[in-house]
């Protein structure tokens, strides 16, 4: 140390010093936070649920994965469709189509099968429930579609018929009544009503139109006097058409108010029935089913089709039976089967109601295509009490349903050889 030096660097140290003591509490300040934060963060993970490992991806999970779609961290990334080579692209659409075409042929074997189980001429009330009453065609429509368009008028006609088919001396009675949107009654009034050859027949026009009557008064056919509802009477026979047969259609013009228009009514007319219903009827249980035979006094030969109702105990509807078969002339039966099987399936409550029975001779050619016998309306015959233990429950069978049902399950058998095949072809790894 040089004299120099001396006084100089004792104040020196003595500053470096002063700084050292102010430095020590900062450093160690720094060192016990660290600390501090350390171990809270240790005791933070010891309180954390352990961590599971991520699960491996199936091998065929690789190949169903979309391109492109991100999975989570760590996940392997799935192979594109486009990755697959042609031909195992062919392969899976090959087995893919084999696969439906075996499903839609199961399909229609099993459909067929069941809808063919009882025979055609006598099926379930579910499956016909249209048909389980005679026709009386009820509609309504605008009074004036174009009122009704515009908003101008909301008045409807509302139209009935008690019956389409009218043989021999028969009559049909028409009712016509006015209402608003509502069903509320509006005034009513039967301007016009013509009865005439429908437009559609042959040589229609040669014989003049026939005027018919609607009244409110209670007569005639119409159920109550002044309700509003007009009611006509046409019998064919009697007003000018007793040697027609087809197509007859009654045009009335209606009137509400301010507003009018036309609509009209159709009847089908027989002039004399080819054939008469006795009202006779034969029961027989045979072959696990019961017939019941009809007699009817036939004056033409030919295919006669015949329909009817049949209701259970409690008169809730239950079958629905027909024929369709040659008659020859004189009097014959028709057979109204009621199959066993679908005795057995519905369990009706015997005796059973035979109602309803109508009938018409089917021609080759011309028109109209039928001639009309006289309806049985109401009940025509009671069966006598069964127990279901009588019934067989055999389905139907017929060369017709055994022929379909082969060729079916030949399409099956195909489907199924062809997807076995299909699924054999896979390549060695």
């Amino acid at each position: 140390m040089t004299p120099d030096d001396g006084p100089a660097s004792s104040s020196s140290w003595l500053r470096r010093g002063r700084w050292f003591l102010a430095l020590v509490p900062l450093v160690l300040g720094v060192g016990v936070l660290f600390w501090w934060q350390a171990s809270e963060g240790a005791e933070a993970q010891e309180g954390l649920p352990e961590a599971s490992p991520l699960p491996e991806p199936e091998p065929g999970a690789l190949a169903r994965a979309p391109a492109g779609r991100a999975g989570p961290p760590g996940a392997v990334e799935a192979a594109a469709p486009s990755l697959l080579s042609p031909e195992a692209r062919e392969r899976e659409a090959r087995r893919e189509l084999w696969q439906k075409r075996l499903e839609r042929a199961r399909a229609s074997l099993e459909s067929y099968v069941a809808a063919t189980r009882y025979p055609p001429e006598s099926r379930p009330s579910r499956e016909h429930p249209d048909q389980m009453e005679l026709a009386e065609p009820e509609r309504t429509r605008p009074l004036s579609p174009k009122a009704a368009q515009d908003g101008t008028s909301d008045v409807q006609l509302r139209l009935k018929q008690d019956k389409v088919f009218v043989v021999g001396e028969e009559s049909v009675f028409f009712t016509v009544a006015c209402e608003d949107s509502r069903r509320e009654p509006r005034p009513c009034e039967v301007v016009s009503a013509v009865a005439h050859e429908a437009e559609h027949m042959a040589g229609a026009g040669g014989a003049a139109g026939v005027p018919l009557a609607f009244g409110d008064r209670g007569q005639d056919g119409d159920a109550v006097a002044g309700d509003g509802v007009l009611t006509g009477r046409f019998q064919p026979s009697r007003q000018g058409f007793a040697m027609f047969s087809g197509t007859l259609r009654v045009d009335v013009r209606v009137r509400s108010g301010s507003q009018e228009d036309a609509t009209f009514f159709d009847v089908l007319y027989t002039p004399a029935p080819p054939a008469t219903f006795t009202r006779r009827v034969r029961e027989v249980l045979e072959a696990g089913s019961l017939d019941l035979y009809l007699t009817v006094q036939v004056r033409k030969a030919g295919r006669y089709v015949v329909s009817a109702r049949l209701d259970d105990e409690g008169g809730v509807p239950f079958s629905a039976v027909s024929f369709n078969e040659e008659l020859p002339e004189g009097v014959q039966e028709v057979r109204l089967n009621v199959f066993g099987k679908l005795i057995r399936d519905e369990s009706p409550t015997f005796p059973l109601t035979l109602r309803d029975v109508e009938g018409f001779l089917l021609k080759e050619m011309g028109d109209p295509d039928r001639e009309l016998m006289v309806t049985l309306r109401g009940p025509v015959h009671t069966t006598r009490e069964y127990t279901l233990h009588q019934f067989s429950s055999a389905e139907w069978r017929s060369p017709e349903r055994e022929r379909y049902t082969n060729e079916l399950q030949k399409d099956v058998v195909e489907a199924q050889k062809q997807l076995d095949a299909a699924l054999a072809d896979t390549p060695a790894p």
